[in-house]
């Protein structure tokens, strides 16, 4: 088994302004650390895996930025020239909490690069699977508005160029990030052939999608999941929402591809969530996923990096990830994972989540019922 690991210095070098938190500075808001999306959970991650040895059983590389061929199949010129202009121009905010510096066009095309070698290497068969550290973030991104520190649509961009080389028709893309992944569902919102299943925690981000009504349109009616999740569903309720909702409906899809917006601000410590999930968390619903890919497409899975705000956790969520990824006996351990396990609820919520994913599967209309629930 070879896994590829994408990534490129420059986007660690993609700046977010002025900002105290989620608040750009003025009037009473006192200057701070800058946007909680930072370089140094992906530098730090990246870093881990070279200091734990992990790296030497990686194939790394780096990539070429997505082409303006490759941005124009997802996003249209108008944004694409605003958001050019502004970049030669030192930067600025298109978008919500979308701010950037001088050459932040250049380093999103670089950053949905990186999704697009790493899902072309995998569908060429030249990678059993592949991991893209891809900054910024995409999963927020519509086709011409950006929001959410996401600029351009990273998977969306990378799907389509997949497509557009004929490696791929079918495609299911699993999104456990902390926040709706709403830019890739509008992106894919009417297409039948790419199943856009998100689990979230309910009402984080945007504070207006995400709901399981939300189906998709048209031709694409029925191909959209969301699965909102209560805050402090912690492990046992993520690995239900995977097992009852995420796995069959993926199955049912046979994808060629399955491709994780590998996020980790449910990570328990996460300052942008509120979820408990754990490095071992994300391990079991890498191990889950990757079960499913030998099952129905030959073990086909592409990790695009998202998410996550915790400089001293997100390291060991994308380490157990890429352990299980590779098949690797190397381990970084879970400094944390003694204190997170302590903090997980108990078997009554563990019940209430029970409860709380039958009715989000009951509101799935049409396609899912109730009944789908437990299916495996």
């Amino acid at each position: 088994m070879t896994t590829g690991f994408f990534w490129d210095e420059s986007c660690f070098w993609h700046g977010g302004g002025n900002f105290a938190g989620m608040l750009p500075v003025g009037g009473l808001v006192q200057p701070g650390g800058g946007l909680p999306e930072s370089p140094e959970t992906k530098r730090r991650l990246k870093n881990l895996i070279e200091v734990s040895g992990l790296a030497k059983e990686l194939a790394m590389s780096g990539a070429d930025p997505a082409s303006q061929e490759d941005l124009l199949r997802v996003h249209p010129a108008s944004y694409l020239d605003a958001f050019k202009a502004l970049s030669d121009a030192q930067g600025g905010d298109l978008g919500l909490r979308t701010p950037f510096g001088p050459g932040g066009f250049e380093i999103a095309a670089m950053s949905a690069g990186l999704a697009k070698a790493a899902l072309l290497s995998v569908l060429k068969g030249q990678l059993s699977n592949a991991y893209a550290l891809s900054r910024p973030p995409g999963h927020h991104c519509l086709p011409d508005w950006p929001n959410g520190f996401c600029l351009l649509s990273n998977i969306g961009i990378a799907i389509r160029a997949a497509q557009a080389e004929g490696l791929t028709t079918r495609v299911a893309v699993l999104d456990w990030d902390v926040h709706h992944g709403n830019g890739t569902e509008a992106v894919f919102y009417e297409d039948p052939n790419i199943l856009t299943l998100s689990l979230h925690q309910e009402r984080n981000y945007p504070l207006d999608t995400g709901d399981p009504e939300d189906r998709g349109k048209g031709p694409g009616l029925g191909a959209n999941i969301n699965v909102p999740l209560p805050p402090g569903t912690g492990h046992n309720g993520y690995l239900a929402a995977m097992e009852r909702i995420a796995l069959p409906a993926i199955r049912a899809h046979k994808p060629d591809v399955i491709v994780v917006a590998c996020g980790f601000d449910a990570g328990a410590n996460d300052p942008l969530g509120r979820m408990l999930a754990t490095a071992e968390t994300f391990r079991a619903m890498t191990a889950q996923a990757m079960d499913l890919a030998r099952e129905v497409c030959d073990g086909r899975i592409v990790m695009v990096h998202e998410g996550g705000y915790s400089e001293t956790y997100v390291p060991f969520c994308g380490h157990a990830v890429l352990e299980e990824m590779s098949g690797s006996a190397i381990r970084a351990p879970d400094p944390l994972a003694a204190t997170f396990a302590a903090r997980q609820p108990g078997p009554a919520f563990d019940a209430f989540v029970d409860g709380w994913l039958e009715d989000v599967v009951s509101r799935m209309e049409p396609g899912l019922g109730p009944s789908y629930v437990g299916q495996t």
